[in-house]
């Protein structure tokens, strides 16, 4: 067990992943001495493949660079506040149309070089077990260990809330059928509900053929729907069958459903979902498709590709039988097989403040997913917050609360004041920001530049202002 004392002038970040990154290189850039623990590979999670730190376990997108979508609001405020891991992201960005994805092996890589390089911070390969009593930024992320977890629980005298999450499968991009499957750009993805085609599609144009689509006739489709809800799926383990007596108890995070979940909630559920074939047109018909699965490039070389949206926790042969239905996958070799696993978060409304300090303690801070934030960008900026506002804190400075104009600050003020009996997750988007109060209707993308150029201007103008 590790026993860690306070010391002078350095501080503990436990969690290598996406938040704890950012929040050692956001310290370690200030003159702080850092001691950040991961407790790969001694102590494995069942979710990650690497000993890498940052390692992205979902998707390998990190969202839309589009300065009017929100996660584009929210790249740009990490760009301005110098992130680490935003540069890292763009140094090993691999096509995606509007979106900023990455090879995420080589992301990986990128950033365990800088962090390890840092001669500031001192990268530990042991678990922590204990909160120390030490100036500390708990970042262990959604896969958080047992003997912490008991810690944290003490340390709040409530339970935590927990919720499933599911991973995607992986393909090996030399066995996809480019004679059934095709390339092709998404277009009007702020189609209205009938699925309508956009009157401009300049105007909604997602992507340059970055996307492999895998179009599904009517039939195709039911058939797929059918095996898909019969399927077998691997039975929750132990400790994840004892969770159903918590406050969550046996829920899917909505936003990361599994497609046979979703396939439950009726049979079209996932054609006007993950599926959707909005604006994407099979050459070989010249017709938009009933339904359509899409394929991600995953790593630079382009010889992987990750099915969108398919989070699945189908038994592993099944997933090679069921997802060979899938037209132009029927000869797929996987690379990786989707899986299901716990994530744990904690009762932030009632335990932290928007700086990400604990209500109890000033020197113990919080981010990335165990806070409550959903999506890479959200764990990156709380490991960013959480780093610079303990950093002021060590320098006798006042700390951030970002204002909740800004993306950032508006996700701090959501985890940390919405109502605990609701509580769930939450990514970056614009139903958190204060409305803009406009004297007059305007279209979608209007709204969202709108509301991107009012959390830069405030962004800026508080920055300036408690330098």
């Amino acid at each position: 067990m590790v026993k860690l004392r306070p010391m002078n002038n350095e501080v503990i970040v436990i969690g290598g992943g996406l938040a704890g990154s950012e929040a050692a290189w956001q310290l370690a850039q200030q003159g702080i001495k850092v001691k950040l623990f991961e407790m790969r590979p001694a102590q494995p999670t069942g979710a990650h493949v690497t000993n890498d730190l940052a390692e992205l376990v979902c998707s390998n997108s990190l969202g839309s660079n589009q300065t009017d979508r929100a996660s584009g609001v929210l790249k740009n405020e990490l760009r301005r506040l110098n992130s680490l891991l935003v540069e890292c992201a763009e140094e090993t960005a691999i096509p995606a149309g509007a979106a900023l994805a990455v090879d995420r092996e080589a992301f990986a890589r990128r950033v365990t070089e800088k962090i390890a390089s840092h001669p500031n911070i001192e990268l530990i390969r042991e678990e922590v077990k204990e909160i120390p009593n030490a100036p500390v930024i708990i970042a262990s992320g959604p896969l958080t260990s047992d003997s912490l977890s008991k810690s944290l629980a003490a340390l709040s005298g409530d339970e935590h809330l927990f919720f499933f999450d599911a991973i995607s499968p992986i393909v090996r991009a030399e066995s996809i059928d480019m004679n059934i499957a095709f390339r092709a750009s998404r277009y009007n993805k702020n189609s209205n509900p009938s699925g309508s085609e956009a009157s401009d599609p300049s105007q909604a144009q997602e992507d340059e053929g970055d996307y492999i689509n895998c179009p599904f006739n009517k039939e195709q489709y039911y058939e797929f729907i059918n095996v898909l809800k019969t399927a077998e799926r691997i039975e929750l383990r132990s400790f994840e069958n004892a969770i159903r007596t918590g406050v969550k108890a046996g829920h899917f995070f909505e936003g990361c459903l599994p497609v046979e979940i979703i396939a439950e909630r009726g049979d079209e559920s996932l054609a006007f979902g993950p599926m959707r074939p909005v604006g994407l047109r099979d050459p070989q018909t010249g017709k938009r498709p009933h339904a359509v699965a899409q394929l991600r490039q995953d790593n630079l070389a382009g010889s992987l590709y990750n099915i969108v949206g398919f989070q699945t926790n189908l038994k592993f042969p099944e997933q090679r039988r069921v997802l060979r239905m899938i037209p132009g996958l029927e000869h797929a070799e996987f690379e990786r097989y989707g899986q299901m696993h716990r994530n744990t978060f904690l009762a932030s409304p009632k335990l932290l403040r928007p700086t990400l300090q604990h209500k109890e303690r000033d020197d113990l801070f919080f981010a990335g997913q165990i806070t409550g934030v959903e999506g890479y960008m959200g764990n990156i900026a709380t490991g960013l917050l959480a780093g610079i506002n303990l950093a002021r804190l060590l320098h006798n400075k006042s700390l951030y609360t970002l204002p909740q104009e800004s993306m950032l600050g508006a996700l701090c003020h959501y985890i940390t004041h919405a109502s605990l009996k609701d509580f769930q997750p939450m990514k970056a988007n614009f139903g958190i920001l204060p409305d803009l109060r406009l004297e007059k209707r305007i279209g979608k993308r209007e709204k969202g530049q709108a509301y991107a150029d009012r959390a830069s201007q405030t962004l800026d103008t508080y920055l300036q202002t408690n330098s």
